[in-house]
């Protein structure tokens, strides 16, 4: 038994129940391995994204690498302090979300999900894409296999994910272990060095640097924190996956969020700082991460382990969205938002069916996109900067209704972040509309056109069944039960015994068709029946069409009409082969008969199966 925590965390006196399912959830370690690969990847592109906005103000622009990367360190500060605290307020999980649930209303909170949708799906694509694209420049040849690959390096993760959160979270330790070592090592060697250790990855290779162009102006710096904020992504996952989390699951996920602002904070601001120290210039065809590891480890083996390292952990960062989209998905669908199959949970508490969906949707972004991230790369980042602003708009009012300790000061850091992060969005939005950001702008009012459609179906079918209200009692009605037959059998006895005992009035129906065969198949059936007479009436039903389902549909809507307070069942059996593969040589007539029913009648439908052992 553990004792809950409040938002401050004083102790609240209750206590949390034991866990069934605690092994199969996650610790703040764990928690950091699945959750954190795309904020963790980020420091391989994000100080990229910053530089190359500022190199086309030439050599001075680079000069303003570090001022704009110590912004992005502020506001990566207050969005890990902000989140931190919706985990605490929001222990069901889903960030912006369910902020905007609680705070800022329905139509709000359902923009907040589209964002975080719309992201989760993308981030799948985007970094499996660079991850596949930093192996094809370690290996040229493979480059024409890159949606294969890519496709390949989705299915793994899919796969590792089915089998559970801390399935996949084990088997992306050592990789997150290694990345983060390699980033920490690499940022420490290169504050003992004075100079660069070497220079040979950028060698022979053209810089993008803008010749003299000096001017840096506060729209070009915007640009630049805009782009940078890039390296902001996957902030959120921890808060929007708190369920994922074992008991006390909210002190963990706390944990898990505070180290990955701590770890990633440190990475930007150390390659920010060895990029001014070592002066370096972004050049075509090689990152300005592979520049820092020639750097400051020298071109040798540890050059190559940060590259590998690099090209791992991009492409395992799609774990992220697995983590975090299967879980936002089951409080969508338990609000009604999406249907009800992504609230359902597996064994080794997997939401299976948003894994699933997930991986099909970015399997078909990948081949939209011929496994290119540039194509891709444009989308990215919108929905992420929504969902920050909505979380922290809404985190103000949550203060103002709490008031307190210390409220005014969190509401005003909330705010400060809603401005910065509503700016980012909005910059973001412009520079890259263009390029293809204009495909999310029209995606999220249709994702939220979407979700308010499926609400007012399931709202339709809730007025239907009369939920919440108390339902008429029960009352017994007479029982007329149908069995179609076609030959004698054991399973013809199966299926009567089991129909006398449900029914009040038993009727066997046999479909003949006009053919001599037919009829003389009919006839032999009419005289077995008789010799037999199991005390139940076979009815030979006529059809002039090679039909079987339609007249058996007619026959019961001619009951339906001549007993209309009966209710009747139409009891279909089936012999079930003890192999699976056997199956394929039945005939598929219980099939036929039970759509055609289901489709034109209200009749209760039974498949009775009698079993081949």
């Amino acid at each position: 038994m553990t004792t809950l925590t409040s938002e401050n965390g004083a102790a609240t006196g209750v206590e949390e129940p034991p866990d069934p399912g605690a092994r199969h959830k996650l610790t703040a370690v764990t928690g950091l391995a699945a959750l954190s690969l795309d904020a963790m990847a980020s420091v391989a592109y994000g100080p990229e994204a910053i530089v190359l906005v500022l190199a086309t103000a030439g050599g001075h622009g680079l000069g303003f690498t570090v001022p704009v990367t110590l912004l992005i360190a502020a506001l990566l500060a207050l969005l890990v302090a902000s989140y931190r605290q919706v985990i605490a307020a929001f222990p069901d999980g889903g960030g912006s979300y369910a902020v905007a649930r609680a705070h800022l209303g329905r139509r709000t909170s359902l923009v907040a999900a589209a964002s975080l949708v719309l992201d989760y799906v993308l981030n799948v694509a985007v970094a499996v894409t660079a991850g596949v694209a930093a192996l094809t420049s370690a290996f040229p040849g493979l480059y024409d296999d890159r949606l294969a690959l890519c496709l390949a390096v989705l299915v793994v993760i899919t796969v590792v994910n089915l089998r559970g959160i801390v399935d996949s979270a084990r088997a992306f330790i050592v990789p997150t272990a290694v990345f983060i070592g390699a980033i920490l090592a690499l940022t420490i060697v290169g504050f003992s060095r004075d100079a660069p250790a070497s220079a040979e990855a950028a060698a022979s290779h053209v810089s993008v640097v803008a010749d003299n162009a000096t001017t840096v102006g506060a729209l070009l710096l915007l640009k630049a924190f805009a782009s940078g904020c890039s390296a902001l992504t996957g902030v959120e996952a921890i808060a929007n996956a708190v369920p994922a989390f074992r008991a006390p699951a909210v002190r963990r996920a706390q944990h898990a969020e505070v180290a990955l602002g701590a770890l990633l904070g440190l990475m930007l601001i150390g390659l920010s700082v060895l990029i001014a120290r070592f002066e370096l210039q972004p050049v075509e065809g090689v990152t300005v991460l592979a520049q820092l590891a020639d750097a400051s480890l020298g071109h040798n083996a540890g050059f190559y382990v940060v590259q590998v390292a690099t090209m791992v952990l991009l492409a395992l960062s799609a774990n992220t969205s697995f983590g975090g989209l299967p879980v936002l998905l089951g409080l969508l669908a338990r609000d009604n938002y999406v249907p009800h199959v992504f609230a359902l949970k597996a064994d080794r508490q997997v939401h299976r069916h948003g894994v699933l969906a997930l991986a099909v949707v970015s399997a078909l972004l990948l081949v939209f996109s011929g496994g290119d991230t540039n194509t891709l790369v444009p989308l990215f980042a919108i929905g992420v900067f929504v969902g920050f602003t909505i979380a922290q708009t809404g985190m103000v009012i949550h203060w103002r209704r709490v008031r307190g300790p210390k409220w005014a000061g969190r509401a005003s850091l909330n705010g400060l972040g809603a401005v910065l992060t509503g700016a980012g969005a909005i910059v973001v939005a412009a520079t890259k509309f263009h390029d293809g950001a204009w495909l999310v702008i029209v995606a999220l009012p249709a994702l939220v056109l979407v979700f308010e459609r499926v609400h007012r179906a399931y709202g339709r079918i809730g007025e239907r069944l009369g939920l919440g209200r108390i339902p008429d009692p029960p009352q017994r009605r007479r029982s007329l039960v149908v069995v179609p037959v076609s030959s004698l059998t054991r399973l013809t006895t199966e299926a009567l015994t089991a129909a006398v005992s449900l029914g009040d009035d038993v009727r066997a129906v046999t479909v003949c068709h006009p053919g001599p065969d037919d009829r003389a198949q009919s006839e032999a059936l009419e005289r077995d029946w008789a010799l037999w007479d199991p005390g139940v009436e076979l009815i030979r039903l006529s059809s002039a069409r090679r039909s079987l389902g339609r007249p058996i549909a007619a026959y019961v809507r001619h009951l339906a009409h001549a007993y209309p307070d009966a209710r009747i069942t139409v009891l279909i059996p089936e012999a079930e082969p003890a192999r699976l593969w056997q199956r394929l040589l039945q005939n598929q007539r219980g099939a036929i008969v039970s759509h055609a029913v289901r489709r034109d009648t209200d009749a209760v439908i039974c498949r009775l199966r009698f079993r081949l052992d």
